[in-house]
């Protein structure tokens, strides 16, 4: 099997989870649990027992699975996590692409914008836009801070609400801001598998954002929205096939949304599906697993990952 560069367009890193949502608590326990909105979880593997979603954690795994390298993106219910992901970025800059995150949910965030910008801290920004509903997208501060970012080439990294409940307000942006680089997660939150995965279609208007040309789509976390049927997501593939069908491969890149996928799975597992199955040629395989977000994200040299045998082979 031919081998491919891989790189992870979508993934997560903490130090701690010490934060609330609605005004509940999301904290990290051991044992990889969580307190999370009331209830007790299994947030991350076992094997991370003290809670600390590393960075060190992550390269192994990486390393192990062959991934070269992997854009960090950031979620309100992690906590911001801007000072450990700086020294992340700084630390490892050729293994990773950290996206920075400012408080959205309160107006005067554009201050705190200016000062990561002129710090040259991150590389991309994230907005959890689905954790924004109700808080406009086009808002007058937001558009500032859009061009801010155009203006400094910095990437958006963005989330949005299921179907196409804020597309027409990130058509606005990409329209006014049409030098910014726009990554829209998880494949557009595609249905996962129901009664009928495909009777509701709003979740391919995300998808067509990407008919611009600075805009891509990447399918972090796209295990977990077809969790129910596990290993080898045969529907996850059908969902790839299609979005591509709309857009083409060229613009649709992997991501596993480490670390919470992989208390299902493996991290290898993540990509697997994808690099074993027989719907996609190599050609796609390629595009997808690493050769778009190569040039997408800029990544320059890239570590030569061997593959090490199991002591189980």
């Amino acid at each position: 099997m031919e081998k491919f560069v891989i790189i992870d367009a979508h993934s997560h890193l903490w130090l701690k989870q010490d934060t609330t949502w609605n005004g509940k608590i999301i904290r990290s326990m051991k044992n990889g649990r969580s307190m999370f909105l009331g209830e007790e979880v299994q947030m991350v593997p076992p094997f991370i027992i003290d809670g600390t979603n590393s960075a060190e954690v992550f390269l192994s795994n990486m390393d192990y699975a062959q991934v070269s390298a992997a854009v960090v993106v950031q979620e309100f219910i992690d906590g911001i996590q801007n000072d450990y992901l700086a020294d992340v970025k700084r630390r490892y800059p050729n293994r990773f692409f950290i996206c920075g995150m400012c408080d959205y949910l309160h107006d005067g965030f554009y201050q705190q914008a200016e000062r990561l910008v002129s710090e040259d801290l991150f590389q991309g920004m994230a907005i959890p836009g689905h954790r924004l509903l109700g808080r406009s997208l086009t808002s007058l501060e937001m558009m500032q801070f859009f061009h801010l970012m155009e203006e400094h080439d910095l990437l958006l990294s963005i989330t949005l609400a299921d179907g196409d409940q804020q597309v027409a307000e990130l058509k606005d942006v990409i329209s006014d801001c049409p030098h910014l680089r726009i990554a829209i997660g998880h494949l557009g939150m595609a249905n996962p598998p129901q009664k009928n995965p495909w009777e509701n279609n709003s979740w391919r208007e995300q998808i067509l954002l990407a008919r611009n040309p600075q805009v891509m789509i990447e399918m972090g976390g796209i295990t977990w929205l077809y969790h129910h049927e596990f290993y080898p997501f045969p529907t996850a593939i059908r969902a790839i096939r299609e979005a591509a069908d709309l857009i083409g491969m060229e613009k649709l890149m992997w991501g596993s949304d480490y670390p919470r996928t992989i208390t299902a799975i493996t991290y290898r597992m993540s990509y697997d599906f994808i690099l074993k199955t027989t719907e996609l040629s190599d050609h796609d395989k390629y595009l997808l697993l690493g050769g778009n977000a190569y040039d997408f994200y800029r990544f320059g040299d890239l570590p030569d990952l061997p593959y090490i045998k199991n002591m189980s082979e």
